[in-house]
């Protein structure tokens, strides 16, 4: 049941579903709402405090409902109303809480808000989008660009304007420099708080307010990272300085806050994907008047050395230190971990396991996505079964998000109990040896891993709660100490495929049960490939 803690965010372990893929209950090929009612037992079972649940509002699915054409409504391929709150209902009787995923950067252009906006410069929701002036060569008024390739200004023949899109042509951005679409969304918001749920995972909320000079974005210097798209895309050559994250952002956080602070235990869980991450992070988390925690992209690509996590790290420690952090491997937009990790070494199921500890014993919150449970790798979806408009531009440097989208696996059978329709992107004929079914007996199993990590790391506060301590950068380890009222446990990762050792102080003791092997000899730790070692350590110890 339903436990009344405030803080229970604090450490928590959030399984993220991605409803077109997680249990169809029609046979229509597409995941719905009862179906993921049907499967919250699975999750209950691992441990997690909340379920976040990926956009199920109406939408013409341009984007797979990260195009919402009615807030407040579900989509008919995922259910009804009444649906939601029977999922609801029974996710609080396992005692999960329920985040949803809000988009409020943009909409859909099928939106009656953008019907009305799009029909003349003069009407009630004229300035409820973002629309420019064409420059005087006819030309979109600013350099800026789309996530999803070319362009991010669409030309609109009804108003002679140009209007703003982040992503897809058919997703314009809604005018955060309005208040009364301010005024409109906070009532989204308290539409599906007064339903229930437990807060909101909110999507690209940086890119919630532009620059209402429309300045020029300057290039990027080959040095510079870009997160959230990959190298091949245009987005990459620039410097986002100016069409989202600008400072007004924040005045919206507060207003948002201030309505979910009416809530008891309402949270929120914000995406940042931003040039200056860490920074970021830390305006939009510090204090308690903005997001509760948010997470960015620095675990989600492909880069995993030791060296380079340490650098992570300790970037997050000097640069947002006092942030709040949900950090995740893998979602619904990235590449599936094991294989996206892949240069580790080893087996899917070793990378899974050591990177599960890894994750659980990260400062904050944790998002894991629906199958990296059972070590799923990313999938194999050949050009004429792919989904994905993304993928579709940038086919084939870039291959979309389809990947890791598809069915999860719960038994054996041909479409992996899934559905009995044929699925909206095909099941992994590989995926199906890893099937909940076939792990859930199987003492041995990542899955059985999963619930037994998961329940451990509840007995030390030090692991949900503690301050970060980096120990000093090695070529395969990665090492630090979380400390929480007086408890301090070393946490070391060989993240290689062979055998390594680390000094440690000879007060350390090794602590039983996580399901890892390392052994301790004075002062020195082995650690077997691929595994982890926590150790209790002494006050003065490091």
């Amino acid at each position: 049941m339903q436990q009344h803690n405030p803080n229970w965010w604090r450490g928590a372990v959030i399984y993220q579903v991605y409803p077109r893929s997680f249990q169809d209950s029609n046979n229509d090929g597409i995941g719905d709402l009862p179906g993921i009612t049907r499967r919250l037992p699975h999750i209950a079972s691992l441990g997690a405090e909340a379920i976040w649940i990926s956009p199920f509002f109406k939408s013409p699915m341009a984007d797979f409902g990260y195009d919402v054409s009615d807030y407040c409504d579900v989509d008919p391929m995922f259910g009804t109303l009444a649906d939601f709150d029977a999922l609801v209902s029974r996710a609080h009787e396992l005692g999960l809480k329920v985040l949803i995923d809000l988009v409020l950067s943009h909409t859909s252009d099928q939106h009656p808000w953008f019907a009305e906006s799009r029909a003349n410069r003069d009407n009630a929701r004229a300035d409820w989008y973002v629309w420019a002036d064409p420059q005087a060569d006819g030309t979109p008024p600013n350099n800026w660009l789309s996530v999803f390739g070319g362009s991010s200004w669409q030309w609109d023949t009804r108003r002679e304007q140009y209007y703003l899109h982040n992503f897809l042509a058919s997703q314009p951005d809604l005018n955060f420099h309005n208040p009364a679409v301010q005024d409109a969304l906070l009532d989204v918001a308290r539409f599906w708080l007064d339903r229930g749920v437990d807060g909101f995972r909110l999507d690209a909320i940086n890119f919630g307010t532009h620059d209402a000079q429309l300045r020029n974005n300057p290039p990027r210097p080959a040095e510079m990272d870009s997160p959230g798209a990959p190298r091949s895309n245009p987005y990459t050559h620039q410097r986002h300085l100016y069409d989202k994250t600008q400072p007004e952002n924040l005045l919206f956080l507060a207003r948002l806050r201030q309505v979910i602070d009416q809530y008891p235990g309402a949270v929120t869980i914000g995406e940042i994907g931003d040039d200056l991450q860490y920074p970021t992070l830390a305006a939009y988390t510090r204090g308690d008047e903005h997001l509760h925690m948010a997470y960015v992209f620095t675990l989600l690509t492909e880069l995993c050395s030791a060296p380079y996590l340490h650098g992570v790290l300790a970037d997050y420690l000097r640069e947002a230190g006092d942030a709040y952090a949900c950090w995740s491997l893998g979602n619904h937009d990235v590449p599936r971990i094991v294989s996206r990790w892949q240069a580790l070494g080893g087996s899917p199921e070793a990378r899974a396991r050591l990177l599960l500890a890894f994750l659980l014993s990260l400062p904050g919150a944790v998002c894991l996505y629906q199958g990296e449970e059972l070590a799923l790798a990313e999938a194999e979806v050949p050009f004429e079964l792919l989904q994905d408009p993304y993928g579709k531009t940038m086919w084939p440097e870039y291959k979309g998000r389809d990947g890791c989208r598809t069915p999860m696996v719960w038994d054996g059978s041909a479409n992996g109990g899934f559905s009995n329709g044929t699925p909206w992107l095909p099941v992994s004929p590989e995926h199906l040896e890893h099937a909940v079914a076939r792990q859930q007996a199987d003492a041995g199993s990542t899955l059985a891993f999963y619930r037994q990590l998961i329940e451990w790391r509840r007995a030390y506060p030090a692991l949900r709660l503690g301050n970060m301590t980096l120990r000093a950068p090695h070529e395969q380890v990665l090492a630090f100490v979380r400390e929480h009222d007086g408890e301090r446990v070393l946490c070391a990762f060989n993240l290689s495929d062979r055998p390594a050792t680390l000094p440690v102080a000879d007060a350390g003791q090794l602590l039983d049960g996580s399901g890892f092997d390392a052994t301790l000899s004075g002062s020195e730790l082995a650690l077997p490939p691929l595994s982890a070692a926590f150790l209790r350590l002494s006050a003065g110890d490091a």
